[in-house]
């Protein structure tokens, strides 16, 4: 038997391991080669994994040699394996998707430059072959190449690239990278909102072997120094001269700067080391091709290139490490469950790229399944977002929370305007709408009598003014979202599916795609693994995560690594979940924001608050109060007009002057009806919170008190974080005179 035959017994020194062995594994009646044992050999002797690319595989001619970087040599009696003389990479291409791992000797790392070992299964999607971005990307361009790829506006006219010149525009600005100085797995860091620059800009860091750092547009100069400085960044690029002026008052604070971009807008203070875009894509023309396919070919799947900044609720914002791995594996996996039409999916961007969530759907995923991609409007989340929709008719679209919750509102505040005739139409079309949706959730799918008529008069009509009459599925996640909201788009004829992840696990973890259940964020993706962590009597426990998604560590945290990831390597990810029968999983609460009161019981604050939400639309938003103190009592805000930076004004929404209106109350501001305790709303408050009350299991999990606040929550204030998440001890802070009201001197109601 020849030593490079699958399951021989590798020598560590002299043996070479070679893939075209595989091909004697090759059977005409499959479609891939087996390379099971050849991955297993090379990763139990904890040397450098090897796999080859199995993905359209035709014949065994299209496997390749793959060489590891110590000292190699001939197998002797090998037909296959010419003896030879030096070691070397063969160089990647899609004719040629072999890669070999580096060397790692752990699950996790803390250092930006140190490879980790893959979690890596013996078949099944967990053994797929790991994939660097640009065999990814190029797979993509040479299977998709004249294909729109990006569609955006150029001064008020629609333009649009190619895949080939994406890839070429990629190429060029990581050149450019290049000849600024950018050195190995140092970072790039990226300000603004979603544009071409920025997706070439970030893949343009990857290719030229940095570490891709977006920074979110909210952030101050103080936090987006510490982001740069944290991740050693040569270079930053910026939107605007908003954005540049964060960087110009902490530029001194950032010894490893060597240049600043921005990509829109004239150039103010033109200095030495600020670049226009137009410049800055030029200024590596003279980098060959050569220096940068040895920079790319020299990139291992098991290496970070993309750090993911978390919100820093808690302090200073951790740097998730992705690998290059972490992330091609996990689109792939997602891009085969969405993906039903190869190159005709179609995406909008317009979530914070800074987030995993929009940078896996909107760059990574995409590029699987050669998707397009329309970039909306900066004002996307003012108002503007409705309009790219209808240009770009998306086949898929991920909305956050308020994103549903907002089109909500604005459907419910049209629909009260409507004629007694039409919103009688309408209410009869979601009853049946809701009726045929959750019969289509337990497998039934019996359609009412009805449903054909209630699907041409209104269903039909919403979907094509929302823009979404071609989108297969509609997608939320990042934040937990409500019942109402839930079951009003299903009443629409529109399910919209949960999704479950974190920055840690490259996005997504569970997903709900043609089974789903209303309240549960779905199944487990395919390849990777969930267990609960202790769990209660009730089923409760930690939720935790295994799976080639899973992070690579925090960047220069070894601590707070350790403290996510077990010794097992099993992230623990801090929410309280359990399954049903069907094995949906159901989230239902956070270990961190669980209120245990001075009576010791334990209360998840979510439930509680989106069941006020939901008895009163006039309410924005709600945070309940109550760890380690006598009773729970709520800060509570009515919803109001946003300006044009995303803060809330003092002028009432026109649901919450629908509602005053009809219960005779004058008042249009918010502060009159702090001011004056307004009657009619104060009691419609209690009210509600009655009917809450009413359903608790307890008295300790009854609301007691509650106070209405002057202003409502915003990113631009600074109690929601950038996926519009409450951050919790942050407004515990900015109101903690307000709290201590609540319960100076106060005696628990009953």
């Amino acid at each position: 038997m020849w030593d490079c035959w699958p399951g021989a017994t590798p020598r560590l020194s002299s043996d070479i391991f070679c893939i075209h062995a595989l091909s004697l594994a090759y059977s005409p009646s499959h479609s891939q080669p087996n390379i099971t044992n050849a991955t297993k050999m090379v990763s139990n002797m904890g040397a450098i994994q090897m796999a080859t690319q199995t993905r359209k595989t035709k014949t065994y001619m299209d496997l390749v040699q793959v060489f590891s970087e110590p000292t190699m040599a001939g197998v002797r009696n090998c037909p296959c394996c010419p003896v030879t003389e030096e070691p070397r990479v063969v160089p990647m291409s899609t004719q040629s998707l072999a890669t070999t791992l580096a060397p790692a000797d752990k699950l996790w790392s803390a250092s930006g430059d140190k490879a980790v070992n893959l979690r890596m299964e013996a078949s099944g999607p967990g053994s797929e072959t790991p994939v660097t971005i640009h065999q990814m990307f190029l797979e993509t361009v040479e299977r998709s190449g004249d294909q729109t790829a990006l569609v955006f506006k150029e001064d008020g006219q629609t333009a649009s690239l190619t895949w080939r010149q994406y890839y070429e525009q990629c190429r060029a600005a990581a050149k450019s990278f290049l000849k600024l100085g950018l050195e190995r797995f140092h970072g790039v860091g990226i300000l603004g909102f979603n544009s071409p620059e920025w997706f070439i800009s970030d893949i343009g860091c990857i290719f030229a072997g940095g570490l891709a750092a977006g920074i979110y547009t909210t952030n101050s100069p103080e936090a987006c120094q510490y982001v740069a400085a944290n991740c050693e960044a040569n270079i930053l690029v910026v939107e605007n001269q908003k954005q540049l002026d964060k960087i110009l008052q902490v530029k001194d604070q950032l010894p490893h700067l060597k240049a600043i971009i921005q990509y829109k807008g004239k150039l103010q203070p033109k200095t030495s080391i600020l670049y226009s875009w137009e410049e800055f894509m030029k200024v590596g023309e003279d980098v060959s091709d050569e220096q940068l396919n040895a920079v790319i070919d020299s990139q291992r799947a098991n290496e970070c290139c993309t750090l993911i900044y978390t919100s820093g609720t808690t302090g200073n914002p951790k740097g998730v490490m992705l690998s290059q791995d972490n992330i091609t594996w996990t689109a792939r996996i997602s891009s085969g469950l969405i993906c039903k039409n190869y190159g005709q999916e179609i995406l909008i961007s317009y979530l914070p790229l800074s987030h995993v969530a929009a940078q896996m759907v909107d760059i990574w995923i995409s590029m699987s399944f050669s998707g397009t991609t329309y970039f909306a409007e900066p004002d996307a989340l003012k108002g503007s977002l409705v309009n790219t929709l209808k240009e770009a008719r998306p086949t898929c679209f991920l909305g956050v929370p308020r994103v549903w919750e907002k089109m909500q509102e604005g459907m419910r505040a049209g629909g009260e305007k409507a004629s007694p005739l039409k919103k009688r139409v309408a209410d009869w079309a979601k009853s049946i709408g809701l009726q045929y949706n959750y019969s289509a959730i337990e497998g039934q799918n019996l359609v009412p009598w009805g449903f054909m008529l209630a699907n041409n008069l209104v269903f039909k009509k919403v979907r094509a003014a929302l823009g979404l009459d071609r989108c297969r599925y509609c997608f939320t996640g990042a934040a937990p979202i409500t019942k109402d909201t839930l079951e009003y788009f299903l009443s629409l004829n529109i399910p919209v599916k949960e999704l479950y992840g974190m920055s840690e696990s490259s996005g997504p973890h569970t997903v709900s795609i043609d089974e789903y259940r209303i309240g549960s964020c779905g199944k487990v993706i395919p390849g990777s693994k969930i267990k609960l962590n202790n769990p209660d009597e009730e089923g409760n426990g930690e939720v935790c995560f295994w799976g080639r998604n899973v992070f690579m560590g925090y960047l220069n945290m070894p601590d707070k690594t350790e403290e996510a990831l077990d010794e097992d390597g099993w992230l623990h990810s801090g929410d309280l979940g359990k399954f049903d029968q069907e094995n949906f999983l159901y989230i239902t609460g956070r270990i961190k924001e669980l209120i245990i009161t001075a009576g010791g019981e334990n209360i998840p604050p979510v439930p509680i608050e989106d069941a006020v939400k939901s008895e009163l639309p006039i309410i924005s938003n709600t945070m309940l109060i109550g760890d380690k103190l006598k009773f729970l009592s709520m800060l509570i805000t009515l919803k109001c007009v946003m300006d044009d930076n995303g803060e809330p004004t003092n002028e009432l929404s026109s649901e919450v002057l629908d509602f005053c209106r009809r219960h005779s109350v004058t008042a249009t501001k918010v502060s009159e009806i702090t001011a004056n305790k307004e009657p009619a709303i104060y009691n419609a408050i209690q009210e509600g919170i009655d009917r809450v009350n009413a359903r608790s299991t307890s008295n300790a999990q009854k609301i007691q008190k509650w106070v209405v606040l002057e202003r409502d929550f915003s990113v631009v204030g600074g109690e929601l974080g950038p996926t519009l998440k409450l951050r919790r001890p942050i407004v515990v802070k900015m109101y903690q005179e307000k709290i201590n009201e609540l319960y100076s001197g106060a005696a628990e109601r009953q």
